[in-house]
């Protein structure tokens, strides 16, 4: 899957809990006050389930899930991996 599609996934996912108004590629999705640990979780099942791919415990770090290009770059790795 290319780095666009996988992208669109991201959007689209972070579109249905957060408000992404003014919310830039790179900006912190932490920051908004949308996100909690919860949200957190639920975004790590929804990487591993949407795209086929087991987050393991190196990549549970907050650089792999701070912003919409953090999470695409993650997906994009660990799916050119396989």
């Amino acid at each position: 899957m290319n780095h666009e599609k996988i992208k669109a996934k991201v959007v689209a996912f972070l579109g249905q809990h957060l408000p992404l108004d003014g919310l830039g590629d790179s900006d912190s999705i932490f920051k908004t006050k949308a996100v909690n640990s919860l949200f957190a979780m639920q975004l790590v099942l929804f990487v591993e389930k949407e795209f086929g791919i087991q987050v393991e415990n190196e990549d549970l770090e907050m650089s792999n899930f701070e912003s919409i290009n953090a999470v695409t770059g993650l997906v994009a790795r660990k799916t050119s991996a396989q």
